[in-house]
């Protein structure tokens, strides 16, 4: 019997598992896996991945310096860790998040970015089983067109709520893009409440559409990959799109249901449909910017998942750190 999760993948859409838990990863046979530092921070914290805990804190010491650099060096070699471990068991590329403290700094996020790639390059993976993921800020993306464009170092921007950002980040050529499904409900739930938001009248559904449509009749050849779901009704809604990156709990629901998928997105017809006028953002931070700010929902959630993840990775370092000196 054909189940959900089967027929999803027959629409096209490459299945891709948003966790850190990679032992929970395996029975879903995704492609690809995605991780952020809330995700390892969860995962971290369980019993059997100590042991990634202790290889990154005795590198943290190996490398020398004082309490914070030590702390810095184990952080980084723990995001590595999991990544390893994680494309030990998909036959794809894992995304591995830089600090979301670089987020308004595009030479320490592309520092950082090097800094991961050779970490695990050192390790023996090639750096095209790793997406760097980055931030959707002005910065971030002119960070991520470096990197991709100088260094052969391919990108996933993610925290991507708006359409400027969408097609700034096209414009700058990133591999990815993670629009946040499931956080533009949330927004619209609690500043615009009233209407079911459910299936295709989703908000956060309808952002995905319209950026896999836009880059479908444009030519671009950056994937489109829906995250942060907060139903499967909104995965079923973007059946068809390049990439969805699905939590285990979803991944389940889905292995567990029986009724049909059927393609709701296609890139064929995308090329031919109702025409959707071509925006620019190049070299025009001050245009970017402004699309932005007048974007409340992409504004508000940007700065807001920034500081979650930052409070996160803060919380994780500093783990690293109270073992590394006791």
């Amino acid at each position: 019997m054909t189940t959900s999760l089967d027929a999803l993948k027959q629409t096209g859409t490459v299945v891709v598992s948003d966790s850190g838990d990679f032992e929970s990863i395996d029975a879903y046979k995704p492609q690809d896996a995605t991780t952020n530092p809330s995700l390892i921070l969860a995962a971290a914290n369980k019993p059997q991945y100590q042991r990634l805990i202790n290889t990154a804190v005795e590198y943290g010491k190996s490398k020398g310096g004082d309490l914070e650099q030590q702390a810095n060096a184990a952080m980084d070699r723990l995001l590595v860790e999991f990544g390893k471990e994680i494309l030990s068991i998909i036959p794809g590329r894992v995304s591995t998040e830089v600090d979301a403290r670089f987020s308004f700094d595009k030479a320490g996020t592309k520092a950082k970015a090097k800094e991961l790639i050779a970490l695990y390059e050192s390790l023996g993976i090639k750096r095209e089983r790793v997406l760097i993921k980055i931030a959707s800020t002005w910065e971030g993306i002119q960070a991520a067109r470096e990197l991709e464009r100088d260094e052969g170092i391919h990108c996933n921007l993610t925290l991507l709520f708006g359409f400027a950002q969408a097609v700034a980040c096209a414009e700058a050529g990133v591999t990815l893009i993670s629009p946040f499904v499931g956080r533009i409900l949330d927004w619209y739930k609690k500043n615009k409440p009233g209407p079911a938001y459910a299936g295709d009248e989703d908000p956060g559904v309808q952002s995905v559409k319209t950026i896999f449509n836009y880059y479908k009749q444009h030519h671009y050849n950056t994937i489109v990959m829906g995250a942060s779901f907060r139903n499967t009704g909104e995965i079923k809604a973007l059946a068809g799109c390049d990439f969805l990156t699905i939590a285990p709990p979803l991944l389940e629901e889905l292995k567990n249901d029986t009724s049909a998928v059927p393609k709701k997105l296609d890139s064929q017809a995308a090329a031919q449909g109702q025409p959707l006028q071509k925006e620019t953002f190049v070299d025009d931070e001050a245009k970017f910017r402004w699309a932005l700010f007048q974007d409340q929902m992409a504004f508000d959630k940007l700065h807001e998942g920034i500081r979650k993840f930052a409070e996160d990775g803060v919380t994780l370092k500093n783990l690293l750190r109270d073992r590394i000196s006791a």
